[in-house]
């Protein structure tokens, strides 16, 4: 391991952690920058042992375009489970997917997995042991193969484009 990967472990979530706290903060002081870089420094430095083939960053461009697509799509999705919850029961049409998985990457994999999950309407249940197929449930599944067509398309695409763990 180089020098540079030593002090800085994992530079994204590094920067990610500077960000998060400034904006937890809502200060731009001193102190809590000071705070800030010591603690996008220090939880990398102290979390690296938990990483043992932690994924490289090929596309950051696009992973900020999926973190926006993924924003819009809970929003939009929060709009559509509350016109379902509120309409009449009769409507919804539940439903386990069994979504086959390309991405090989463990970390990608969680990641595809609990953006699912972070969608209103959709859960990750389950993965199979040869990281494959991972389980599914929708709130109103009105057609499966629309539903993997859409995650693929999304989803696990721009994922295997970011961290290019699979081929496409």
């Amino acid at each position: 391991m180089t020098t540079r990967r030593t002090l800085l472990p994992h530079p994204w979530l590094s920067l990610f952690l500077v960000v998060v706290w400034q904006l937890i903060m809502n200060d731009l002081s001193a102190g809590t920058l000071i705070m800030g870089f010591f603690l996008a420094w220090g939880i990398p430095l102290i979390t690296h042992v938990f990483w043992p083939d932690p994924p490289r960053l090929h596309k950051p461009l696009v992973l900020l375009r999926f973190t926006l697509r993924v924003l819009g799509d809970i929003l939009m999705a929060n709009l559509d489970v509350a016109k379902l919850i509120l309409g009449p029961s009769s409507k919804l049409r539940p439903a386990f997917v069994e979504y086959p998985v390309e991405l090989t990457h463990d970390f990608a994999i969680h990641l595809l997995a609990s953006t699912i999950s972070l969608t209103p309407g959709t859960v990750s249940s389950d993965i199979s042991d040869d990281r494959k197929t991972l389980l599914i449930h929708g709130l109103d599944v009105a057609d499966e193969q629309e539903l993997i067509e859409t995650i693929k398309q999304r989803y696990e695409r721009p994922l295997m484009e970011v961290f290019q763990c699979s081929t496409p």
